[in-house]
């Protein structure tokens, strides 16, 4: 895949794309996380036969633009925004529009939303809102966010498969709202289960700040994999 650092829709972006991709792979990051998004792009490309595009694009907000509503602080001083419809407006009005000119997939590709920590929890949130997801893959998503799952128990996802995952060792802090996060994610699994959507609930070793390179890997090529079974169904 080439690697090309850009523009689309005003946002800074950073693209990794084969010729006429099948899947294009929407992750919102940090500036700091460009790292691990390269080393996530080339196992990528080591592991996925189908043609895909990560389009990996920054948010200047991290806790303001990918949170679904306002919360109080969970950890240090900085509480939460409630800027993740204008962060999915963004993405549906400004990025996903651009993306046949930058990237020139193939007729009827697929797009895959994700993220790690707040970003997979936009992820899921975003799937409640609109099918122009086929996907989303979920790693390590902060779904201990304060009144997420009575959200998600009166809703049910649009995009046709949920990827989750955490780390085994992430339920294990001494953080009051946090070490909420292994219940509330079993039950994040339990209810798609109930409501007939594809779905995996994957356990990584360690804790949440492990490898997230690797983990979101993990998570777009499950939800590749689960799409292109569709395709050959």
């Amino acid at each position: 895949m080439q690697r090309r650092a850009t523009a689309i829709a005003g946002t800074a972006c950073v693209t990794y794309a084969d010729e006429n991709p099948r899947h294009i792979l929407l992750q919102p990051v940090d500036h700091r996380d460009l790292d691990d998004v390269d080393r996530e792009a080339q196992l990528l490309q080591d592991s996925c036969k189908a043609p895909l595009a990560l389009v990996a694009f920054e948010v200047p907000e991290w806790n303001d633009d990918l949170s679904p509503w306002e919360a109080p602080p969970a950890f240090g001083k900085r509480g939460f925004g409630s800027g993740a419809q204008h962060t999915l407006d963004l993405i549906l009005n400004g990025i996903l529009p651009e993306l046949p000119t930058a990237l020139q997939p193939q007729p009827g590709q697929d797009a895959i939303l994700g993220g790690y920590s707040l970003a997979a929890l936009f992820s899921l949130w975003c799937s409640y809102h609109t099918d122009a997801f086929a996907a989303v893959a979920a790693a390590s998503p902060s779904v201990w966010f304060p009144g997420w799952i009575d959200y998600s128990e009166g809703h049910r996802p649009l995009s046709r498969a949920v990827y989750l995952s955490l780390g085994d060792r992430e339920e294990r802090t001494r953080n009051a709202v946090v070490s909420t996060v292994g219940s509330c994610i079993r039950r994040q699994h339990e209810l798609l289960r109930a409501q007939g959507v594809p779905c995996t609930l994957e356990w990584n070793a360690g804790g949440h700040f492990q490898d997230p390179g690797s983990r979101m890997a993990q998570a777009f090529l499950w939800c590749i994999d689960t799409l292109e079974a569709e395709r050959t169904a």
